[in-house]
C-alpha cells in the first residue's frame, strides 16, 4: 500500500511539472540563443541576436507562459519588420502578436511597433529605425498591456465573448511560447530578453472581465479585424479633456487619436512660438499631431518651418470675407449676412474652391452651410454645384473629411469624390470631452465600400 502511495505522489508530481508555467529570468542576454530554435537568416554576433529578412524564426524552446511580463530591447534597420508573438506554439497557430514596425513610409501605416495585432492596432510610430527601443509585453489575466520606452501604449482587456474574424479566431488569450519573426527586408536586431512570471499565490484582478468592452457589439474592433485604419483625424482638447484623459480614453475604445489644436487669430494658439510649446508637451504622447488652421490668414501668421512640425495640416471654409468686405464665421447667424439664399450659396461654393488652394493636406468641416440653411442642405448642393466642388477638390489633391459633428458631407458628395479617387478622413471634431465614436464615418465606409487605399496617410514624425 505504502509504495502505491509513493508511486501516486511522483506521478502527481510529473503531472504538476509538466502543467507548470516556465519561469522567470533572461531569454537572451547576449549569449544564451541556444534556448531558441531558429529558421531562416538568424545570427548572433557581438552580443546581439539578428533576424534578417522575410523568412527569419526564433521560437523559443519548451516555452509554456500564462502570466509574464517580457521585456526586449531592439532595434530595426531600414526596412526591418516583424512581430513578438506569446502564447503560441512552434508552428505559430494560435495566440497574439506585437508589431515592430518603424517604417514611416510601409503602404500599411496603421500597425507600427507596440500594435496588439488586428485588436489594437497603432498608427502612431514611436521610435525610428536604427534607434534602440525597449518593448514591454505583459499578460496578467485577462488583461494585455504594451509599453515602448515605458508609456503605454495598448491597454487591452479580452472580454468573456471576444469577436474574432475568421482570418483571426485564433488570437485569443491561453498559454504558450514566444516567437521572434522577421517579415522585411531588413533586420530585427535584440540586445536582450527577459521574462518575469508573477507569484502564483498572489491572485490577479477580478473585476477584468466588467472593464471588458462588449466586442459582440463594438464595431471598432471589426475595423481592427478587418486590417482598416483605426483612426480619428480630428480631436481637440476641449471641455476638459486632457492629453491623459484623451490617451486612456484610446486606449479603451481602440481609436487612435490626431490631436489638433486651433490656430489662428482668436484662437488658443496665435503665434509661433505657442505652436512649439504646444508641440513640446506632445511629441511623447501616443497621438498623431495635426494643425488646424483658423481663418484665411493662418498662411501669413504662422511660418511654414513651424507648419511643417505636424503631421498634417488641415482648414475649413467656416471662415472668409463676403462680397461686402466683412468678415464671416458662418456657424456664427450674427456674423452671416444672407440677403439672396441662392447667391450667398454660390459664394459659399466658390469660397471653399478658394480654400482647397491653400497649403494644407485635409480640407474639414466640409460642405458646411450656416445653420439657416442647414435643413435645405441637399437642395442648396445641387448636381452642379457638386461638380463644381469635386472638380476642385481633385484638382487641389487634398484629402476629405467625413465629419462626426455635423455629420457631413451628405452620401452623395461623397460618392462623387469616392469616384474620383479622392482620399478621406474620420473626424470628430468634437467640443466636449466625449470623442465620437465615429458612427457617421464608419456608416459612410459601409455605405461607399471605403477600403484603406481610400484613407489618407499621414506624414508622421518624431
Amino acid at each position: 500500500m505504502k509504495s502505491v502511495s509513493v508511486l501516486v505522489a511522483g506521478l502527481c508530481c510529473v503531472l504538476l511539472a509538466s502543467c507548470a508555467q516556465s519561469g522567470s529570468g533572461p531569454l537572451f542576454d547576449g549569449t544564451n540563443s541556444n534556448k531558441w530554435n531558429t529558421t531562416g537568416q538568424v545570427s548572433v554576433a557581438d552580443g546581439v541576436l539578428t533576424l534578417q529578412g522575410a523568412d527569419a524564426q526564433a521560437i523559443l524552446k519548451n516555452g509554456k507562459y500564462k502570466d509574464f511580463r517580457l521585456s526586449v530591447e531592439l532595434q530595426t534597420t531600414s526596412g526591418g519588420k516583424g512581430a513578438i508573438w506569446f502564447h503560441t506554439t512552434p508552428t505559430l497557430d494560435k495566440g497574439y502578436r506585437i508589431a515592430i514596425n518603424n517604417d514611416r513610409a510601409d503602404p500599411v501605416w496603421w500597425k507600427m511597433s507596440g500594435s496588439l495585432v488586428s485588436v489594437r492596432n497603432l498608427t502612431k510610430s514611436f521610435v525610428k529605425e536604427n534607434d534602440w527601443f525597449k518593448l514591454v509585453i505583459a499578460v496578467e489575466g485577462q488583461a494585455i498591456t504594451v509599453q515602448i520606452n515605458d508609456s503605454p501604449v495598448v491597454e487591452y482587456i479580452e472580454p468573456a465573448a471576444p469577436y474574432r474574424s475568421e482570418t483571426n479566431h485564433a488570437a485569443l488569450l491561453s498559454e504558450g511560447t514566444f516567437a521572434l519573426v522577421s517579415e522585411g527586408s531588413g533586420s530585427i536586431l535584440i540586445k536582450s530578453i527577459t521574462v518575469t512570471v508573477p507569484d502564483p499565490n498572489v491572485l490577479g484582478p477580478k473585476d477584468q472581465p466588467a472593464s471588458a468592452n462588449d466586442e459582440q457589439t463594438d464595431p471598432i474592433i471589426r475595423l481592427h479585424q478587418e486590417d482598416f485604419p483605426v483612426l480619428d483625424y480630428h480631436v481637440h482638447l476641449k471641455g476638459g479633456l486632457t492629453k491623459e484623459q484623451a490617451a486612456i480614453q484610446s486606449r479603451k475604445t481602440g481609436i487612435n487619436y490626431s490631436i489638433a489644436p486651433n490656430c489662428g487669430i482668436g484662437f488658443p494658439v496665435t503665434n509661433d512660438a505657442q505652436v512649439l510649446a504646444f508641440l513640446d508637451t506632445m511629441r511623447t504622447q501616443p497621438f498623431i499631431l495635426a494643425m488646424q488652421a483658423e481663418g484665411r490668414e493662418w498662411i501669413t501668421t504662422f511660418s511654414q518651418g513651424v507648419r511643417d512640425e505636424f503631421d498634417y495640416v488641415f482648414t475649413d471654409a467656416l471662415t472668409f470675407t463676403d462680397n461686402k468686405g466683412r468678415r464671416s464665421r458662418i456657424w456664427i447667424p450674427e456674423e452671416t449676412w444672407i440677403e439672396n439664399e441662392q447667391q450667398y450659396m454660390d459664394l459659399i461654393v466658390d469660397k471653399i474652391c478658394g480654400v482647397l488652394q491653400e497649403p494644407m493636406d485635409i480640407y474639414v468641416n466640409p460642405c458646411y452651410l450656416p445653420p439657416q440653411m442647414q435643413d435645405r442642405y441637399d437642395e442648396f448642393w445641387t448636381e452642379a454645384r457638386q461638380q463644381k466642388f469635386i472638380d476642385a477638390l481633385v484638382k487641389s489633391g487634398k484629402a476629405l473629411e467625413i465629419n462626426e459633428l455635423y455629420n457631413i458631407p451628405n452620401k452623395a458628395i461623397l460618392q462623387k469624390a469616392k469616384a474620383a479617387g479622392v482620399k478621406f478622413t474620420f473626424g470628430s471634431n468634437n467640443v466636449t470631452p466625449n470623442v465620437s465614436d465615429l458612427a457617421y464615418s464608419l456608416r459612410m465606409k459601409k455605405e461607399l465600400g471605403l477600403t484603406p487605399q481610400d484613407m489618407y496617410k499621414p506624414k508622421i514624425k518624431i
